[in-house]
């Protein structure tokens, strides 16, 4: 091990490339965090045959993604803290090990009520996870070179949706359900070797209390939030309300809490006093609904109006995952080079320019035309994301980089569940009594006027992000 490099990487600003030492960090890292982001794009096209395969109802089975997503949501606000107490590295290592035995465990589940509960040991090594890797990246690269920093940061981000949804597919169509799950164990052993390995080891820790009355608030809060949103499109109105409510009422108390406590607080609402990280975490909670609300709509709208099955919608979405992709080095050297305001305005504007022409889909409309869309639509998400997550952490000190990470997942994942619940409860609505795929299609033609329409909402609001920094 040479510990000697791993101790201190940073991002050669001056010279435009990143550190070897952070290269191998941020590789290592890529490394485990692609098992979570394989496993949610897998999961988002295996919830039919899991239904058909365990032999129960398709609402039962759809709480093995929702169990996860709630999870997820009430762990992350303690990311910061375990991070403060056990240390980066072991942290990392836990979380891995724990994602990858509730990995194991949902390969022998023998019933859906056991596969939900061992997604939820999943849930809570992917919620460590996520947020501790874009914390541990931004703390190594010391403030340099944000953009290409986060270029490197998003590459799980980018693959997800172009590889996921394709594997998924192919395992279901060659093998067992059990496979989607067993698929993650490579990615945690080989994750957790390079760990060991190439991630710096922990120096001593302070003892920090845990923010016992901040953690009943804020993570019952967030996932209280979530759930309600979740269910903002389905037919029980009260089934939304009282839990979209009630999340929001303790997310309130929190921040009431959290402003009294000070740096003390589970995660510290002060920060929001940056303009940076404040503009950031709205704008990062519109890109959210902008990205995760068409991610809804297109495959259904293959399948539903196009006749496609699971594995050829998602064939057809890989141009967008491609367009995200390719469009990360460009993106981060332009964030460094002009600061993330223009980039993140030219950016959104594109996406939003890329989603207009969905808004007049039919049933016949030309498939290439429509991937070709894709590409540049997601070329324009790709960009963006660059340029609102790491406007987050523009003049944050080392220590204010958890908090900030865990505010901007947390924005990243409400503004994802909103925008997926409104343009569902949009879609059924002006989807309701159509029969024909021409009348189908102009029901998702108008749900993809709302999400151009908070695309749109979020281009000018870009305006408040700082311009270029030193």
């Amino acid at each position: 091990m040479r510990a000697s490099a791993a101790q201190s990487p940073t991002a050669a600003a001056d010279s435009g490339r990143i550190d070897p030492a952070l290269w191998r960090m941020t590789l290592t890292l890529i490394v485990g965090a692609l098992a979570a982001i394989f496993d949610s794009t897998i999961m988002s096209v295996a919830i039919d045959d899991l239904a058909r395969q365990l032999h129960t109802s398709l609402g039962t089975v759809q709480w093995v993604s929702t169990a996860y997503l709630l999870t997820l949501g009430a762990t992350i606000p303690a990311v910061g803290w375990a991070q403060s107490v056990v240390g980066g590295k072991r942290l990392w290592i836990i979380a891995l090990g724990a994602f990858g035995a509730g990995s194991l465990l949902c390969a022998v589940a023998w019933d859906a009520p056991s596969l939900i509960a061992f997604r939820v040991i999943q849930a809570i090594g992917g919620g460590t996870m996520m947020p501790l890797m874009t914390t541990l990246i931004m703390q190594a690269a010391k403030g340099r070179g944000i953009g290409r920093t986060m270029s490197l940061i998003t590459v799980p981000t980018a693959l997800g949706p172009i590889i996921g949804p394709v594997l998924g597919g192919i395992i279901l169509h060659l093998g067992d359900w059990r496979w989607i799950f067993l698929f993650n164990l490579p990615f945690c052993i080989a994750g957790g070797y390079l760990a060991a390995r190439h991630l710096p080891a922990d120096g001593p820790r302070p003892r920090v209390r845990l923010d016992v009355v901040g953690l009943l608030l804020l993570s019952p809060g967030v996932a209280a939030a979530v759930y309600g949103l979740s269910q903002l499109g389905g037919p029980g109105g009260l089934r939304a309300a009282l839990p979209s409510a009630a999340g929001l009422v303790l997310i309130a108390g929190y921040v009431g809490w959290a402003l009294r406590r000070g740096p003390d607080a589970l995660v510290n609402v002060r920060l929001l006093r940056h303009r940076a990280l404040a503009s950031s975490s709205v704008l990062v909670f519109l890109s959210g609904a902008a990205l995760f609300g068409p991610m809804l709509l297109l495959p259904l709208y293959w399948q539903q109006v196009r006749g496609e099955d699971p594995l050829g919608a998602a064939l057809l979405l890989i141009p967008q995952g491609v367009g995200a992709l390719a469009s990360r080095a460009v993106g981060g050297r332009y964030m460094d080079r002009f600061g993330p305001r223009p980039v993140a305005v030219a950016a959104l504007a594109c996406t939003c320019a890329a989603t207009v022409p969905f808004g007049f889909v039919t049933a016949t409309t030309s498939d290439i035309a429509l991937m070709a869309t894709l590409f540049v639509r997601g070329a324009g998400l790709g960009v963006a994301t660059i340029a609102l997550m790491g406007a987050a952490f523009v003049g944050l000190e080392r220590q204010e980089i958890p908090g900030a990470s865990i505010i901007s997942r947390v924005a990243q994942q409400v503004g994802g569940s909103a925008g997926t619940a409104v343009l569902a409860m949009i879609l059924q609505r002006t989807s309701t009594g159509a029969h024909t795929p021409a009348a189908l299609a102009s029901g998702f033609g108008d749900a993809f006027w709302w999400a151009t329409a908070i695309t749109a909402l979020a281009v000018p609001l870009c305006l408040l992000l700082p311009g270029r920094t030193p």
